[in-house]
């Protein structure tokens, strides 16, 4: 799937937006994925090394489907770190 692509199904805040994704677009915008750690739990950082960009998400479980707050705070932390206008 293209980016912009990408970016607009994320901007449509889909009621089955997936972590796989959400995965999927930040590793295109050059993030890539960190645990905390061993006692992290769901909770995961999203960090580009150019900028030293970090985006905080929690890993939905057991299921993949992310909840609504988490699509929008996806949203706001992009728009922050300048990947996405609005």
């Amino acid at each position: 799937m293209r980016m912009d692509k990408k970016i607009e199904r994320l901007l449509s805040k889909p009621k089955d937006y997936s972590f796989d994704e959400a995965r999927s677009l930040m590793e295109s915008l050059g993030y890539r994925l960190c645990n905390k750690g061993s006692t992290s739990g769901s909770r995961v950082m999203f960090y580009r090394e150019c900028d030293e960009h970090k985006i905080m998400l929690h890993r939905p479980h057991p299921q993949s489907t992310m909840p609504a707050y988490a699509v929008k705070q996806m949203i706001e932390a992009l728009r922050e770190g300048g990947d996405i206008d609005g």
